[in-house]
């Protein structure tokens, strides 16, 4: 009897297969940073149940957030306010090779599923969540913003 060889194909660099520990690790960061930026709205990883996912993509994406705030010295709420107006490699200098795949340049929050990917309407619906998700971030954010102004 003849085997024939499993099709293996690279992981995609959009599926989401880190849980928040491997990723945090990978990162070489506490898990808490992560949901320290998944609140301040800067990431957006899969939820399957109550489990954070994190795709290779979100990974590049968030080093580069690191280079932001640590190289650069932008705060956090300098590089919400950055991305109100650039996409994300215009301002962190990620390799030109993933523009046009990373999540976080296509779309950097729209929320991934993985019951839902390949379906259209299912996409589409998400993306309008995600589009009233957001305005109600960003109104959040300015008054955030507003508040820090005042503090200062």
């Amino acid at each position: 009897m003849v085997r024939k060889k499993p099709n293996i194909e690279p992981i995609k660099k959009d599926l989401p297969v880190y849980p928040i520990g491997v990723a945090a690790r990978l990162l070489d960061v506490h898990p808490r940073t992560l949901r320290i930026y998944e609140d301040e709205g800067l990431i957006k990883p899969t939820r399957v149940g109550n489990r954070r996912l994190y795709s290779a993509n979100d990974l590049t994406w968030i080093g580069c957030l690191r280079r932001l705030i640590h190289d650069e010295g932008i705060s956090i709420p300098g590089i919400r306010k950055l991305l109100r107006y650039a996409t994300c490699h215009e301002i962190a200098d990620c390799p030109k090779e993933i523009h046009c795949t990373c999540d976080a340049v296509v779309d950097r929050a729209i929320p991934r599923s993985l019951h839902l990917a390949g379906d259209p309407e299912a996409e589409r619906k998400a993306k309008e969540r995600d589009i009233a998700a957001r305005q109600q971030n960003d109104e959040k954010n300015r008054k955030k913003d507003a508040d820090d102004r005042k503090v200062r």
